[in-house]
């Protein structure tokens, strides 16, 4: 949690804490909300935009640069700009003060679902990534064991799958290993 007014700070805790959070650090400034975050590595941030130091935008992009988390904004100031910034640096809600719990609480769920949904869509694109890097030099020891060797595709897939078997190891390592072997005769 980032707010640099104490007032405001304490009843934001006393409100997190009444709904079942865990407030793990409280910073007054943007560059203390970095480096606690850094530090205590929460789960969610609550932040003001408008903080000294750093602001809670600039706080925000830097924290997700580190670690991807949802982030609230709160601010006093519901401009196009700002809230452009903070969407921009990738922040999940943005609530203009004065809010109240039941403005809050929404925000914060709708933020942590926005945010488990682009992590599944990260991971997805990552496996997915993951698994066309390891069809392409499959593809490729393929070809060069049916240049080499005179083997039908199918046969040539055989004999990585065979090794793969042999070995315990993925087919994807054994094929890697081919075209090193292979790749400059």
């Amino acid at each position: 949690m980032a707010e640099d007014e104490t007032i405001i700070r304490l009843d934001l805790r006393d409100l997190l804490e009444r709904a079942g959070f865990e407030v793990c650090a409280e910073a007054k400034d943007g560059e203390e909300a970095v480096a606690l975050a850094r530090s205590e590595q929460p789960d969610l941030a609550v932040m003001d935009v408008k903080m000294p130091k750093l602001d809670g935008i600039e706080a925000a992009r830097k924290i997700l640069d580190e670690r991807p988390i949802p982030i609230v904004m709160l601010t006093a100031y519901g401009q196009e700009e700002l809230v452009s910034r903070a969407i921009e640096a990738g922040v999940f809600g943005y609530l203009v003060k004065p809010f109240r719990e039941q403005d809050l609480l929404p925000a914060i769920a709708t933020a942590r679902a926005r945010h488990e949904e682009l992590q599944a869509v990260r991971e997805e694109a990552e496996s997915l990534s993951e698994a066309l890097a390891a069809r392409k030099v499959i593809e490729r020891a393929k070809g060069l064991l049916m240049a080499k060797d005179g083997l039908s595709e199918q046969d040539a897939f055989a004999r990585l799958r065979k090794a793969s078997q042999a070995s315990g190891r993925p087919i994807r390592v054994i094929a890697e290993a081919v075209v090193a072997t292979l790749d400059g005769e």
